[in-house]
């Protein structure tokens, strides 16, 4: 039997790989339902202080989309303590930067800064959570910033609305049917007292997980999180039971017009298993395989090789209750120029309602 031995350098490479993955955390809840995860590391004087929502696109309803990432914004707009149009100001008049995002399945918010301002970082975001000011003024401005953002990133943005038309298409019943930024005609017919409702009902600190990472004094963190957070009422939590989709038995073809387009783009899209399984880390590593790089299986053959397409890419989405795979080929044809021409595929073997 021919014996296999590692070199030093592999010994290494694989000592570095486990031990970088080796991050020391500690986590704990208060009594008010707010779930905490602490991170302590000294090697840069920086502290990041993030809120995640367990709240996105998938918890509306028809005819009210696009709240989740309406909050996106619309939460910076003040406190009782922070003045209309000072969140940005505090921030970067303390040496510390700031951001949030929302996907179908959740919302993100977070500022860092040096560690000596750690306290201010805790203290703003339990002001979001506490009491921000849900008015008029703010769901006026922030509806129009909403739908500039709508025409900047998707309208007027070459394949912007790709993602979506493979979203409608893929789900029937289950709410990542629609695009995380939503509607505008739903968001222009709400009502204030319906965004007020919404932050009621999921704004509320056992619906939230806040993570503190970086140069800390974890106890010191523990008593400013008790101080700032531990008063904060818990809210009612409502079951998820969202609706789920059939199989996909058969191929279906659909064809969507793109006006900003002069290549057009071929999808081939697949519901998957969400990025709760572990089929979803396969997938993600397939989709690397395939297409990241020109080194990839798929360049190689279809752009370097075959000169089928002009570009190729192949991703996994992944999200709480489904993910979506997908291929997508971008080729020269003209009288397809304008086109997104979407194949959706039928499921192989599977033991549950994804499709690949």
């Amino acid at each position: 039997m021919k014996k296999r031995f590692l070199s030093a350098a592999a010994v290494a490479f694989f000592g570095l790989m486990l031990n970088a993955q080796q991050i020391k955390f500690e986590e704990y809840d208060l009594p008010n339902g707010l779930h905490v995860i602490l991170h302590q590391d000294n090697s840069a004087p920086v502290v990041t202080t993030g809120v995640m929502y367990h709240v996105g696109a998938k918890d509306e309803v028809k005819g009210r989309t696009g709240f989740a990432h309406f909050f996106e914004h619309l939460l910076f707009e003040g406190t009782p303590n922070i003045k209309r149009g000072e969140w940005f100001k505090i921030v970067s008049s303390n040496g510390g930067q700031n951001n949030a995002n929302t996907t179908n399945d959740r919302t993100y918010y977070y500022e860092t800064f040096p560690s000596n301002n750690e306290q201010l970082g805790l203290w703003m975001e339990a002001e979001r959570m506490r009491h921000a000011e849900i008015n008029q003024i703010g769901v006026d401005t922030q509806r129009e910033v909403v739908k500039e953002e709508k025409r900047l990133r998707m309208d007027n943005q070459p394949y912007g609305n790709l993602f979506p038309t493979i979203q409608k298409n893929l789900f029937t019943n289950h709410p990542y049917n629609w695009p995380t930024i939503g509607s505008m005609e739903d968001l222009n017919s709400a009502k204030l007292e319906e965004f007020q409702a919404f932050y009621k009902k999921y704004y509320v600190p056992n619906n939230a997980t806040l993570v503190v990472a970086g140069d800390i004094k974890p106890e010191q963190t523990k008593k400013w999180i008790q101080e700032y957070y531990g008063g904060i009422p818990k809210g009612t939590l409502y079951p998820k039971d969202f609706p789920k989709d059939a199989p996909i038995t058969q191929e279906k073809e659909v064809t969507a017009t793109d006006p900003n387009i002069q290549l057009p783009a071929y999808v081939f899209a697949y519901r998957t298993p969400a990025n709760k399984e572990k089929d979803a880390y396969v997938l993600d590593m397939l989709s690397s395989y395939l297409s990241n790089g020109k080194s990839s299986v798929l360049y190689k053959k279809l752009v370097d090789q075959d000169k089928k397409a002009l570009q190729v890419a192949a991703f996994n989405q992944g999200l709480e209750d489904y993910s979506i795979f997908a291929f997508l080929l971008f080729r020269w044809d003209r009288p397809l120029s304008r086109l997104y021409r979407l194949i959706l595929m039928r499921r192989s073997k599977t033991s549950d309602n994804s499709d690949l």
